[in-house]
């Protein structure tokens, strides 16, 4: 699989060969994206919930009324969870959400998403990104440049700093580096944007 590396004027400098082994079968590995796109919204949840137990509820621990003889409900405190404004039985609590993925799943995905992309020639390859301000009619222009539109992901090994405060107000584009980019990155982020660099990074971390 070859694809055209361009400059930033969208003019063809050369050529990319990418290996079949690592970027060929996208369809084949769907389940691990789905596995690695649910893994990272979990890892991303707060998981802040709380609910206020029977020691956290304002009241007090006297008893309301003796044990026998009232012909009342025996009850220990006002604070019980049977009563109004009682604690809350087993009402969730602070949690992380984050779990294990094995590695190999991750970057699978990440291959099986990367391909899918290629396949669908969503990727553009640039020989390098930089902007001259950073200004977000800058970046805009320089993406404009590039045919892309709307909904875009910028991948660099390491992205120029002008260029990442440059895109900050475009509205759907985000600027990643590649040795932090996630399947769920590059399935949801539209087009991609990629330096050569870093998609030779990529393919041999991958491979």
């Amino acid at each position: 699989m070859n694809v055209d590396v361009v400059n930033n004027q969208n003019e063809k400098v050369g050529s990319l060969e990418l290996n079949d082994e690592v970027f060929g079968g996208g369809a084949q590995a769907d389940h691990l994206v789905w596995e690695s796109v649910v893994h990272a919204n979990a890892a991303g949840r707060r998981g802040t919930h709380a609910t206020k137990s029977r020691g956290l509820v304002s009241g007090t621990g006297k008893k309301p009324w003796r044990q026998k003889g009232t012909g009342r409900a025996r009850v220990g405190e006002s604070r019980n969870p049977l009563w109004r404004k009682g604690g809350t039985v087993f009402g969730p609590q602070p949690r992380g959400y984050d779990y294990r993925v094995p590695r190999k799943v991750e970057r699978g995905a990440l291959r099986a998403a990367l391909a899918g992309k290629l396949a669908d020639a969503s990727v553009v390859v640039v020989d390098a990104l930089t902007v001259a301000a950073a200004k977000t009619e800058a970046a805009a222009e320089l993406l404009r440049r590039l045919g892309v539109e709307g909904k875009a992901l910028v991948v660099d090994v390491a992205p120029d700093e002008k260029l990442a405060l440059a895109v900050r107000n475009l509205a759907g584009v985000r600027v990643v580096e590649s040795g932090r980019l996630t399947a769920r990155d590059v399935a949801g982020g539209g087009r991609i944007v990629m330096t050569r660099a870093a998609l030779e990074r990529l393919q041999e971390v991958l491979g």
